[in-house]
């Protein structure tokens, strides 16, 4: 069998994506308060930054220790992502959310009326491990709970994941940074709020495990599809290692070179702004086009916008555009991408947590690796090395679309 074309989606494909008669994982309400909760988990996220400077005044602390909030918050999703999913097959949808929902909402408010600071770095650890069953849960959820929707709906939930993150720092810039522990207080009590939504979500599917997956091969077979299977899970962990580290990279780093190349603080940080703003902007674009082209194409072109924007921004004229165009491109990657997951290692149970812990990951270690690089190199080379970082998704993206295809035509 010769290897699928890397165009729109086919016939049988979409066949495959249909939804389960009869099972509805979400009713309108559960719909909506699960983009809340995706817009939530974005806003906490987004917090600590601005409000470094309260809590360094408040608990007598340096630099260095007050960024331990953040790094406690990502330890603890790392931790939810792996543990909720281990557990979901036992707990089912309604306690998986509402468990989380929960953890945020201690967390929070933990975190708000922490009397010292190890109670706050272990209030932020709880908020965390919630943080991590939401974005388990609820991508898991509507990557297969949508049928050939799935990807649309995925770019929709997680375009408010980035609306969460654009409001969360506005709402600590409004209040004032010494006023931190009001946001994470009300953030708290919306997470509390999220729980009473749990019976407009069915605890019918949401498996990962697709029927009929395995197919009829005989052992042999069955041998070689395993170990090609997990060759592409371990490049699509790479990729959401890499994409994140991008994505994250050029959110730290764009004021730097933006400011090295002539411009002022005060644009560059606004620039900044409109790049995370475009990420938002780009998964509700992309929207429409999920039901018209498949994955692999939608995660290729992306890969190769974001390569071509890394590119002209290295001329310092095109820059600020530049950075807003990579913000454009690499919104669809991680929802669709997801989907495309699921579709492709149907037999893999923790697959989408194994690369949701990985995006995290490379949202950690992006800062200090490219730190590294550009101290040595200078902060005019952050686009060069980001655009060689991104050529290294797009290789991937290639490389699994060829390997998926080797192991359609094996099955």
């Amino acid at each position: 069998m010769t290897e699928p074309p890397l165009t729109s989606r086919t016939a049988p494909e979409a066949d495959r994506h249909q939804e389960v008669p009869g099972v509805r994982m979400f009713s309108t309400a559960a719909l909506v308060a699960s983009c809340v909760g995706f817009a939530l988990i974005g806003a906490l996220q987004s917090l600590y930054g601005p409000a470094i400077p309260a809590l360094r005044e408040e608990f007598g602390l340096t630099p260095s220790a007050a960024g331990l909030a953040l790094s406690a918050h990502f330890t603890g999703g790392v931790a939810g992502v792996l543990v909720f999913n281990r557990v979901h097959g036992r707990v089912g949808n309604r306690a998986l959310l509402g468990t989380s929902y929960a953890l945020m909402a201690l967390g929070s408010l933990g975190f708000a009326l922490a009397p010292s600071w190890p109670a706050a770095l272990v209030a932020a650890l709880v908020s965390g491990l919630g943080f991590g069953g939401i974005d388990y849960g609820l991508n898991q959820l509507f990557a297969v709970g949508f049928g050939n929707r799935g990807a649309a709906m995925l770019n929709v939930l997680n375009a408010h994941f980035g609306i969460g993150a654009v409001a969360g720092p506005a709402l600590i810039g409004l209040l004032g940074p010494g006023r931190y522990m009001v946001v994470f207080a009300a953030f708290g009590v919306v997470s509390a709020l999220l729980l009473f939504s749990l019976r407009g979500v069915s605890d019918k599917g949401g498996s990962p495990v697709l029927p009929g997956a395995a197919g009829a091969a005989g052992a042999t077979d069955a041998a070689v599809l395993r170990r090609s299977m997990g060759g592409i899970l371990a490049a699509f962990v790479a990729l959401y290692v890499l994409h994140v580290a991008v994505e994250a990279g050029v959110g730290g780093w764009e004021p730097t070179h933006l400011e090295t190349v002539g411009y002022g603080s005060a644009f560059a940080a606004s620039a900044t702004s409109v790049y995370w703003f475009m990420m938002t902007v780009g998964r509700f674009l992309v929207v429409p086009l999920t039901l018209r082209l498949s994955e692999p194409v939608i995660v290729a072109v992306s890969c190769v916008g974001m390569v071509g924007c890394l590119a002209l921004a290295t001329v310092p004229a095109a820059a600020p555009y530049a950075y807003a165009g990579v913000g454009l491109f690499i919104a669809p990657i991680f929802p669709t991408g997801l989907t495309w997951l699921n579709r492709t290692v149907p037999t893999a149970r923790r697959a989408g947590a194994y690369v949701i812990a990985a995006s995290m990951i490379g949202g950690v270690a992006a800062g200090p690796a490219f730190g590294g690089v550009i101290e040595w190199s200078g902060p005019r080379m952050v686009p060069v090395l980001l655009c060689a970082t991104a050529l290294v998704c797009l290789a991937l993206v290639l490389w699994i679309h060829r390997a998926t295809g080797r192991t359609e035509a094996a099955r």
